[in-house]
């Protein structure tokens, strides 16, 4: 199985800048949107959410700006999970138009399990980490995306 596609939209008027590029704010909240998705897929949806007291905490996240992205542009995010224990999600997004091989931007995360009385980490339920697992097990025969394990530095 390949990355999976997450999310889906089109680059909305308001989501530009004065060069009619999409602004930097909004790559991140296509790939929010996308993992809300995944989260659906692994039963952290709004209703589990309410009733568990549990969700996921983003802890960290980097970008990537690959390509400029225009207004009206039909853009869709594709997930590949790079890992994952007991309390720790580490994803990746990355971002595809049509006609173009490339990813225009990507996004490395590791998102964190919490109960959210506390809030305090929490290990996943059995139902999510079997929905994780079974997405890591279709997913086993994919490379290591490109835009993993970077570090923002100034070369010495």
């Amino acid at each position: 199985m390949p990355a999976l596609i997450t999310y889906r939209t089109t680059v909305q008027e308001d989501w530009v800048d004065y060069n009619g590029h999409l602004r930097d704010a909004f790559y991140l909240l296509i790939f929010s949107y996308a993992t809300d998705a995944l989260m659906e897929r692994i039963g952290l949806d709004a209703d589990s959410r309410g009733q568990s007291g549990n969700s996921l905490f983003t802890l960290e996240a980097h970008i990537n700006y690959l390509h400029e992205v225009k207004l009206g542009t039909e853009v869709w995010v594709q997930m590949q999970i790079i890992g994952f224990d007991k309390k720790r999600l580490h994803l990746y997004h990355s971002l595809h138009r049509s006609g173009f091989d490339e990813a225009l931007a990507a996004s490395e995360q590791l998102l964190l399990h919490v109960d959210l009385a506390g809030p305090k980490a929490k290990p996943f339920g059995e139902f999510s980490t079997n929905q994780l697992q079974s997405v890591v097990d279709s997913q086993r025969d994919l490379p290591t995306p490109a835009f993993t394990g970077r570090v923002i530095k100034l070369p010495i």
